[in-house]
């Protein structure tokens, strides 16, 4: 396989592509790292078992969906950057939820941004949805910048189980 052949969904500088589970290194470099988790699950460090079940996770969430947290990579070099994706949040409504973790040493080089754009063309474009859903951490004022920037509107505050917090939720619509 030829260098970047494998995404399904391009921008300028990041390729897009489905877990599998051969990428358990990959996940655990990712959600490994408690600069990534401290955000995104009350546990903090998560361990070995908890990261293989959050890919595992997201490689059924594919399977029985179509959408994950899909890794993302360089375009240039392949060096995985983290993940940008979907998840479903209400279904009736045809409404998705968007969500990026990128990993440490990535930060503050506009990949979020890059790949959260992308993946919001996709879904209103291909996947026809007509609304976007986010949340974020309290206390992660980056994701809260990058979701006004997007264009999301803040709606209310909605508890999420995995931090015990109540997460800013925001909606984009189509």
């Amino acid at each position: 396989m030829t260098l970047n052949s494998h995404f399904f969904l391009k921008s300028k500088r990041l390729g897009f592509r489905c877990w599998s589970s051969k990428d358990l290194p990959l996940a655990m470099q990712l959600w490994g790292d408690q600069n990534v988790t401290r955000y995104i699950d009350a546990r903090g460090q998560l361990n070995a078992e908890q990261i293989k079940e959050k890919l595992e996770q997201e490689i059924r969430r594919q399977e029985k969906y179509g959408v994950q947290y899909w890794p993302i990579f360089l375009l240039g070099n392949d060096d995985f950057v983290g993940c940008c994706g979907l998840r479903p949040y209400d279904i009736s409504n045809n409404i998705l939820e968007i969500g990026f973790h990128i990993a440490h040493r990535h930060w503050r080089k506009g990949y979020a941004s890059e790949a959260a754009h992308t993946v919001i063309s996709h879904t209103f474009s291909t996947l026809q949805s007509t609304a976007l859903f986010a949340g974020h951490n309290p206390h992660n004022t980056a994701s809260a910048t990058l979701l006004r920037e997007l264009g999301f509107a803040y709606t209310h505050d909605e508890y999420y189980a995995p931090t015990g917090l109540n997460h800013p939720s925001y909606i984009l619509e189509r």
